[in-house]
């Protein structure tokens, strides 16, 4: 069976899915009652046949929802909870602070209205069937926990 597998994948002829190796994550969030930001993560994405994430790996952030107020010193961090390795992350509106392979951190002075900070990060599953991060957020002028919840299966 896997050998078969193996060969149709190879062949282009079965997708990723197909074979099991497309991911769907769930994530557990801990926004915070009056947390003016969202977070942003994959809700579905596609596996090599090496475990990595394709099309450049995956991203996450956040979003401020607030049509009125700017936040300062604003620091979004993933780490590693069980099974992801990460190269090397690209900021997306900010700039990253730390980028080992369990943890990626992004940070900017300013988040302003309307605006977002993430971070896309090539990513490799180690098991594919079992993978979580979690989310930290720190920052000024927002009644935001820093627990910011979990990502994965």
């Amino acid at each position: 069976m896997r050998t078969t597998a193996t060969v149709l994948a190879a062949a282009g002829v079965v997708t990723a899915a197909q074979l099991g190796l497309g991911g769907v994550a769930s994530a557990a969030t801990a926004t915070s009652t009056g947390c003016p930001v969202d977070l942003v993560y994959p809700s579905r994405f596609y596996v090599d046949s090496h475990g990595w994430v394709t099309n450049g790996g995956l991203y996450f952030g956040i979003k401020n929802k607030s049509t009125s107020k700017s936040f300062k010193k604003v620091t979004f961090t993933v780490t590693n909870v069980r099974n992801i390795r990460f190269g090397t992350a690209k900021a997306k509106g900010g700039k990253v602070t730390k980028n080992t392979t369990k943890t990626v951190s992004v940070y900017t002075t300013t988040l302003k209205k309307k605006t977002s900070l993430g971070v896309k990060v090539p990513t490799h599953l180690l098991n594919t069937r079992s993978y979580k991060v979690k989310f930290t957020l720190k920052g000024t002028g927002w009644n935001c926990a820093s627990n910011q919840g979990t990502w994965g299966v």
